[in-house]
């Protein structure tokens, strides 16, 4: 029985309550040592006598082996790696050093979550399933990340994840966004029943000491009244119930305390190990009873020896001789090499040792090399570290350091590279090996939106390493430009290209063009600027085709935008798309979205652009990439803006504009310019885009450019946008795309409304020719809009309206509420009678669907299955099953094999 705690025993009621209902729900139980979590999860353990449970323990010496908890608490279940997607699979052995290696691309570590989600909605389609984790403050960073990352996406599983984690006297356990209950102290009244009910027999005054002691910490109620000092005892409740499990260790038997030492020093806890290691040091089964007795240790029924409460193996593993712990980790060390267990041996070995010890250095760095062959990337490179820190030498520290970033990158965990490539360099005397190391420290800043401290870090490594090597210093000082225009340091990129040039760098004529691309993006700069900066993009687009590397890829599908060529950069995204879907490739998708999510807008098809951007949104949040997530955020918000949706352009520019960095922040104000314009609000539109097109960075600007000058003529001050109209037509004919050559001939049309010998009319006849080649239909909408508007005005009305209905009809096909109600205004002016909204048709059924949805009924209606959907859009199967059962009553259909007479398009 639980005294006390009523409300938190109904939080977890509702949680598997929910479970059962086949709803994923996550809770974090936080509190101090003792309070009641590790109850609280037996209760829970309890009450889902009907479901599968699996639970593990975070082991403070644990912490930093990678995936190690992980291991712990699946290691029940790893024959069903097997049946997990082929990507996902070869990530998960990877990730827990399964077998023989298995190529990935990249480590991409995020793919290991969702192969724990996968394994766990696999692990519940049998029966409900509860993952219980304790001392979850221990665990290892890359089993929270993939734990977390399962977390977030539990929608339509029946799996429970339910963590404890100590919140004084431990590392933080960090959860956003997850449900959460602190435990607090049990109350006078609680306190007292529980004291009353397990040491009734203590004097009065003892049990009021005990009362004030405990401060309603159950865990003290409960072993205080066995320590034999605890009088005006002013130590933690945490120090008090570690004494108190010491005090009965203690009391133990030789053998039994030195059983219950191998399994707190041990993580695996398996009875062949434990009990062969036993023997080594005199120990037998025998001697496990006066442990089991007293409650200080148990079998689990998967073959595993277990504490009983994690503070146990606290006490068991601090209180116990250092030479005692050196004895027990030698006996464990040589039980696994007769075993042919590498792994356990090294590390067991490693923790015998009491310093620098050259030996067991290279005995973990000879294992951290097979582990690296056979795919063991993140175990490899623990063991690296853990090699460096025993090295006597320290040119020795420093190679196995800097092997040790190399793995982290490798498995996917840029965090621990980066810092570990920090603690090589003072010991590396090689620059070139340093500037390997800056590599990988800089491209986690620019990714992680540190652009500036990345910039700093690839120009000065480049410059070291210019004389050694010219192809790599030209190759550092490259990133070190496209870290600077992510920061938005256009001047630092164009002091790279000269400095690159001084120094006769192999590729300094990139890095030139690179500087006159940027020169050349900025609007109203100098005409030759524009000419010049055209000319470069596409010379680097030419250079780029010889590049293979990711980040190269997708850097040529953003430059097929910069010269509007939205079909180029549509396939060069679906491409890579297709490619990264398939690898599993996670952490690479957002950028590739970020692409096809811009391109589709431009080319009208905004569904797809809101389905793209809302994954990319979710899947760069889940990753860290802010800068991404960022743009992303732009692209909705320009949606919203085209829709008339205030609220959402507001919400989805704010960090962007608050940010100030182009070109996220030059979109988030041209959306707010365009809605201001939609909604007819011109005095605010130019205000806001005439401060654009002036800043200081005003990259990314371009395509607004046509909305000033409209928002000028309309505010009748077309002077204002006299020069961008003159700036965008140059850029249009440099691009030679017909579509940007119609929309310059609309903002002369615009500027010369009132000219007599009707140039206007010829240029918005032109305009509209051109807008028929394809391209924006967005944009052809708004010019037919305004040709039509002029056409009425000069009294033309069977010709206005043509271009009127032309117009409204694509503003509706679109959603672009507040234009479609300009068209229909400018039709009924025109002596058209109209219904007031026309709305969405009723044939268009892929608009009843959410983003998501969307994107599951068209990949099933393609035929593929739950499972292959679920790989390719990162979701459980059993998530995907439950948005097709959404979809189908909105689509009219009952069954899969309906789907595919639809038009989804």
């Amino acid at each position: 029985m639980l005294y006390g705690r009523d409300e938190e025993l109904a939080t977890i009621d509702r949680l598997l309550g929910q479970v059962r209902e086949g709803r994923g729900q996550t809770l974090v139980l936080r509190g101090e040592a003792g309070i009641g979590k590790t109850a609280l999860l037996d209760y829970a353990a309890a009450e889902a006598s009907e479901m599968r449970v699996v639970r593990g323990t975070g082991v403070e010496y644990e912490s930093g082996m990678p995936y190690a908890g992980l291991h712990m608490l699946l290691s029940g279940h790893l024959d069903r790696i097997d049946s997990l997607p082929d990507a996902q699979a070869r990530a998960l052995r990877n990730a827990l050093n399964m077998g023989a290696r298995q190529d990935t691309d990249g480590g991409d570590r995020f793919l290991v979550g969702l192969a724990v989600l996968t394994l766990l909605a696999d692990l519940a389609e049998e029966k409900p399933l509860l993952c219980v984790v304790d001392d979850a403050q221990w665990l290892d960073g890359p089993s929270v990340e993939a734990l977390l990352f399962a977390a977030r996406r539990l929608e339509a599983e029946p799996v429970a994840l339910l963590f404890a984690a100590r919140d004084l006297d431990a590392p933080e356990f960090p959860a956003p966004g997850l449900p959460e209950v602190r435990l607090r102290g049990l109350d006078r009244a609680a306190a007292t029943e529980l004291l009353a009910r397990h040491a009734a027999e203590l004097p009065r005054h003892v049990h009021h000491e005990v009362l004030a002691a405990a401060m309603g910490n159950p865990l003290a109620l409960l072993e205080l009244p066995g320590l034999r000092t605890q009088a005006h005892d002013a130590s933690s409740a945490y120090e008090r119930i570690r004494r108190s499990f010491a005090e009965k260790i203690a009391a133990l038997p030789e053998p039994s305390r030195t059983l219950l030492l191998l399994v707190a020093a041990d993580d695996a806890g398996g009875i062949p190990a434990i009990m062969g290691a036993a023997g080594r040091l005199g120990a037998s089964v025998d001697d496990l009873e006066p442990a089991e007795r007293r409650g200080l240790l148990r079998s689990t029924t998967d073959g595993r020896l277990e504490v009983r409460h994690p503070l146990v193996r606290t006490a068991a593993y601090g209180e116990a001789p250092l030479n005692l712990r050196i004895a027990a980790h030698r006996a464990l060390a040589e039980t696994y090499r007769e075993r042919g267990d590498h792994c356990h041996h090294a590390w067991h070995l490693a923790r015998s040792a009491t310093g620098p010890d050259e030996s067991v250095a290279a005995v973990l760095e000879s294992t951290a090399e097979s582990e690296r062959e056979t795919g063991g990337n993140a175990s490899a490179a623990a063991m690296y570290e853990s090699a460096a820190g025993l090295s006597p030498d320290p040119s020795a520290r420093g190679r196995r350091l800097a092997a040790a970033a190399r793995a982290y990158a490798f498995a996917g965990m840029p965090d621990r590279a980066a810092e570990l490539a920090v603690r090589a360099e003072p010991d590396l005397p090689d620059p070139i090996a340093r500037a390997d190391l800056t590599l990988i420290r800089a491209s986690l800043a620019d990714e992680q939106d540190r652009t500036k401290e990345a910039y700093r870090m690839f120009a000065d490594t480049a410059a070291s390493v210019a004389d050694l090597d010219p192809d790599t210093s030209g190759y550092l000082f490259f990133q070190a430009a496209g870290a600077a225009a992510n920061a938005g340091d256009f001047a630092s990129v164009d002091a790279i290209a000269a400095r690159v040039t001084e120094l006769g760098l192999p590729n300094a004529a990139h890095l030139r063009a690179l500087s006159r691309v940027f020169a050349g993006q900025n609007p109203l700069a100098a005409p030759g600027d524009l000419t010049a900066g055209v000319a470069a993009l596409r010379e680097l687009m030419d250079a780029m085709r010889l590049c293979y590397g990711p980040r190269d890829r997708v850097r040529a599908g953003l430059w097929h935008i910069l010269i509007g060529d939205f079909e180029g950069a549509a396939e060069t995204a679906a491409e890579l798309e297709r490619r990264y879907r398939a690898q599993g490739a996670i952490g690479l998708l957002a950028s590739v979205l970020m692409i096809r999510s811009r391109a589709q807008l431009m080319l009208g098809h905004h569904r797809e652009a809101r389905t793209a951007a809302a994954e990319g949104l979710r899947i760069a949040a889940d990753t860290g990439q802010h800068r991404i997530r960022v743009y992303l955020a732009t692209v909705l918000a320009l949606l919203a803006a085209i829709e008339g949706d205030e609220d959402a352009c507001a919400e989805l520019t704010e960090e962007a504009l608050a940010r100030g960095v182009p070109p996220s922040s030059v979109h988030a104000a041209a959306a707010r310019g365009l809605l201001d314009l939609g909604l007819g609000r011109h005095e605010a539109a130019l205000s806001r885009l005439s401060d654009v097109v002036a800043g200081p960075n005003r990259q990314g600007s371009i395509a607004s450019l046509p909305d000033l000058v409209e928002a000028a003529v309309r505010a009748g001050r077309p002077d204002l946008g006299r020069d961008a109209a003159d700036w965008y037509a140059g850029w249009a004919r440099q691009i030679g795309r017909p579509w940007a050559e119609a929309v310059a001939l609309r903002c002369t049309a615009l500027l010369a409304a009132d000219a007599p010998d009707d140039a206007a009319d010829a240029a918005f006849a032109q305009a509209v020719e051109l807008h028929r080649q394809g391209g924006t239909p967005f944009e052809r909408a708004r010019t037919e809009l305004l040709y039509g508007e002029w056409l009425r005005r000069a009294r033309r009305r069977n010709d206005a309206r043509a271009q009127l209905h032309s117009a409204l009809e694509a503003f509706e096909r679109l959603g672009a509420a507040p234009w479609a109600e300009r068209a229909r205004a400018e039709l009924r002016a025109a002596g058209e009678s109209l219904a007031t909204d026309a709305g969405t048709g009723p044939d268009d059924l892929a608009a009843r669907l959410t983003p998501q949805e969307l994107q599951v009924v068209r990949l099933a209606a393609a035929g593929l299955s739950n499972r292959e959907i679920g790989a390719q859009l990162f979701l459980s199967p059993r998530t995907v099953g439950y948005h097709l059962y959404k979809a189908y009553p909105k689509l009219g259909v009952a069954s899969r094999g309906e789907l595919s007479r639809l038009d989804l398009s």
